[in-house]
């Protein structure tokens, strides 16, 4: 272990002293409680419409895929019905059951919003998927319970807020050591989302979070497979069963989160106390650092590389035949994220650097279309793979963790060598999306899962004016079948 990574662990262990961190759940639960809509800014609001049109969209997309069809019929045989919509169906079912589907739907293609990190020492594009696993379960509960476009928003800020601090908070060795912290910490933006939808109390609310906080899990093995973003929907599953356990009175701790045998102690072997204690909305995680949306449906870590290679591609209008071969260099963080160099499918594609870049060269661009395991395992694609050397390079090593630094060098068979560098992706804080570059992706998405026209503009034109909604049935109207 480099001694930088080492010493940046080193710093999150505490002494494993009781009185670490004391009162910190009650301080996120009044958090929880006590902001209003009013404390939500405009920028904050813009922000946040654009990963809920985006979340919409990818459910979409998710509802046709084959972890999709599997949840569907998952769902049909439990003979349950309910009043929460599962997204690009006509099925209605209880809310737990509609947030595991359209927690699953959003990851299914790994296309979803990326926490970005705050220090140096944190590792970019593995804290969480923030939109996952809080949306799902902020819409059930808002449907079901007949609540309006602003409630919906603040319990889906509120939610994030709580899980995107808490992952910036926890050592990084809970995402070395292979937690998916999408799993492991969404699970608690369901639970806040939940909990202030529907109004509970401190008590209840603390008890909420000790029961999602012991239904945290989601291991990093599984990336490349189904179960990735079965971890979504389960940790949006799970923070509902937790507030509804909790509303019986089910009993737990009051101080999951900084118990010298609670959350962060036992996933992460400590943390920053400094990174989560007077930090939540202060500022805003939507605002500062800021979130990414995804213009590519792999692994964020792909996208400042994808995003600059296709920029070279273009500008020097490289064909295929010109390749001799192409060299990735990231830091060391991202080849054990990035983990399939040679993809039989599209699942392990999507965390393959070598079919991300291969994929550009033949295409020129790397949608939905093109993840799909007909397109990974065409003979010029896998021929086109074994050209891309993927590893470690000490400039990327050196730019720091909370950046995705990619350097690309392109060898051409004539001799000429084309190189380009980037530290984020189109779709960052850095390279932004506009709402309408969103809903592009959106129609995009819409299209890929046969959806009508008219109700995909209808959906747009919903979430852009999210605020004045009455009823979030407003919402769900259109994205059932």
């Amino acid at each position: 272990m480099a001694d930088k990574q080492k010493a940046s662990i080193e710093k999150f262990t505490p002494d494993i002293d009781s009185r670490h961190g004391e009162g910190l759940t009650r301080e996120v639960v009044e958090f929880i409680r006590a902001t209003d809509y009013a404390d939500l800014s405009n920028d904050l609001i813009a922000i946040g419409k654009k990963s809920i049109l985006d979340g919409f969209g990818l459910a979409l997309s998710g509802s046709v895929a084959e972890s999709g069809r599997i949840v569907q019929d998952y769902l049909k045989r439990q003979g349950v019905a309910g009043r929460a919509s599962v997204i690009g169906t006509d099925m209605h079912v209880p809310e737990r059951f509609a947030a595991f589907a359209n927690g699953v739907g959003i990851h299914a293609d790994d296309f979803d919003d990326t926490q970005l990190a705050v220090g140096p020492d944190r590792v970019y594009g593995l804290l969480t998927h923030p939109t996952a696993p809080c949306l799902p379960a902020a819409l059930a509960v808002a449907e079901v319970h007949d609540l309006s476009g602003r409630e919906l928003m603040l319990a889906y800020h509120l939610g994030v807020e709580v899980e995107t601090k808490i992952a910036e908070a926890i050592s990084p060795r809970h995402y070395q050591h292979g937690f998916h912290a999408t799993a492991t910490c969404g699970t608690f933006a369901a639970a806040a989302a939940a909990g202030r939808l529907l109004g509970l109390d401190e008590p209840t609310l603390l008890r909420a979070l000790a029961i999602a906080a012991s239904q945290s899990a989601g291991l990093r093995e599984n990336f490349g497979t189904m179960t990735k973003p079965f971890h979504a929907g389960r940790s949006s599953e799970s923070g509902i069963v937790a507030v509804d356990f909790a509303q019986f009175g089910w009993s737990a701790t009051d101080k999951i989160l900084e118990s010298p045998r609670g959350f962060f102690q036992a996933h992460g072997g400590g943390y920053m106390l400094e990174a989560i204690s007077g930090r939540l909305g202060r500022p805003w995680t939507f605002v500062e650092p800021g979130v990414s949306i995804k213009p590519n449906p792999s692994g964020s870590l792909t996208h400042p590389g994808m995003t600059r290679m296709l920029e070279l591609i273009l500008e020097h209008d490289i064909r295929p035949d010109d390749v001799d071969r192409v060299d990735v260099g990231t830091n060391h963080n991202m080849p054990n994220a990035l983990i399939h160099h040679r993809p039989a499918n599209e699942l392990q594609a999507k965390f393959s650097m070598e079919f991300c870049m291969a994929i550009l060269l033949l295409e020129r661009r790397g949608g939905l279309p093109e993840f799909t395991d007909e397109v990974v395992n065409r003979s010029d694609v896998q021929e086109m793979i074994g050209r891309v050397h993927f590893g470690v390079h000490p400039e990327a090593e050196a730019a720091g963790y909370d950046k995705m630094t990619t350097i690309i060098d392109i060898h051409l068979k004539n001799g000429q060598t084309i190189s380009g560098r980037a530290d984020f992706g189109k779709g960052s804080p850095a390279n932004p999306m506009s709402y309408d570059e969103v809903a592009d992706k959106f129609r995009g998405c819409a299209e890929f899962a046969g959806w009508d026209s008219a109700k995909t503009e209808s959906l747009i034109e919903a979430v852009r004016r999210l605020e004045e909604l009455e009823s979030v049935r407003e919402l769900t109207r259109w994205l059932g079948a």
